[in-house]
């Protein structure tokens, strides 16, 4: 049985998970060289999703500061 759209919450699930699920497991090992085909799906370590940092743009605002400074000046 579905949620009623209602019901739903709008940010969902827009944290970021503490580990992967067993698929996305599999195709680490495997790209990590840790997987063979006689190993068994169940029982898999746990891995933990590398949370990746998203840099702002400070430079651009930055940039924005340095260029209205000196328009501030001409105006004297």
């Amino acid at each position: 049985m579905s949620i009623d759209k209602s019901l739903k919450r709008k940010g969902g699930m827009t944290r970021t998970r503490c580990v992967m699920k067993r698929s996305e497991r599999i195709l680490k090992m495997m790209a990590d060289g840790k997987w063979s085909d006689a190993n068994s799906p169940y029982g898999l370590p746990k891995t933990r999703v590398i949370k990746v940092a998203i840099k702002k743009k400070a430079k651009k605002e930055a940039a924005e500061g340095d260029a209205a400074a000196p328009a501030a000046d001409a105006k004297k």
